[in-house]
């Protein structure tokens, strides 16, 4: 069956400040579009044309327009992995390709994440120091741990004060095959019910490690960004007018 895609839109994005308000995070606007028309050109240029989106802030700003929505009423008390188990019945059914909506990337990235075997597929760049030293004073002060062995996650998500400690950054887009979301819902339903509804992606990618879960991990060089802030947007959009090539330009 084809891939489709699953886009994590529920949460407003406190740190936004006042640009997110009046609207969910995934309508900032980035460089004449919004992330999500960004999401969304990206996925149907890659042939996948079943998308999802879990809504929660402002949903009725998100209209089922193209694409089927949930919605997670419970945003502002949950974290991102109980916003994409709203998406449970979808998951269950074929491939998906998840995508965090504050993120934009290249079409490129879709199709080599929804070739990539495994049942579970995480997406990193080799290129994070760059970004991430433009971003932050000290890239350290945001930047995760993450460490893979022949293509399998070894350790992610957490706090480091050495950069040998980081092959790359986890970019908030990932696969599951229903397989795949099987064994996350297993380990899911171990957690008492308050832990699993505030448990973020990363911790749950540690535990299902401790468990001996094989995740697979698929390296991308640029070509894609977070906006996190509305500093974000507004450094992204001077790189690309300073500069003719910019590694982690989305753009295709």
């Amino acid at each position: 069956m084809a891939t489709q895609s699953i886009i994590l839109a529920a949460g407003r994005g406190s740190r936004m400040g006042e640009s997110t308000r009046d609207k969910p995070k995934c309508l900032t606007p980035l460089y004449g579009k919004t992330l999500l028309d960004w999401q969304l050109a990206a996925l149907r240029a890659a042939g996948i044309t079943d998308i999802n989106i879990v809504r929660g802030y402002r949903k009725e700003l998100l209209p089922p327009a193209g694409y089927r929505v949930f919605d997670n009423d419970e945003w502002a008390s949950t974290n991102m992995v109980a916003t994409l188990c709203r998406a449970a019945p979808v998951l269950r059914e074929r491939d998906s390709i998840v995508s965090y909506s504050d993120i934009v990337f290249h079409t490129d990235h879709i199709h080599a994440l929804a070739d990539a075997p495994g049942d579970i597929v995480i997406s990193y760049d080799l290129l994070w120091e760059s970004l991430w030293r433009m971003r932050f004073e000290d890239p350290l002060a945001d930047a995760e741990t993450f460490r893979q062995r022949e293509g399998r996650l070894v350790s992610i998500g957490e706090r480091t004060i050495h950069i040998e400690d980081i092959e790359g950054q986890y970019m908030g887009l990932l696969k599951f095959s229903p397989r795949g979301w099987a064994t996350v819902e297993s380990w899911l339903n171990k957690l008492p019910a308050e832990q699993r509804a505030r448990i973020d992606m990363t911790s749950t990618l540690r535990g299902l490690l401790a468990d001996g879960v094989n995740i697979h991990c698929l390296p991308v060089r640029g070509a894609w960004c977070e906006v996190d802030s509305e500093e974000d947007a507004k450094r992204y959009e001077q790189r690309i007018r300073q500069l003719k090539h910019w590694a982690h330009d989305w753009r295709w």
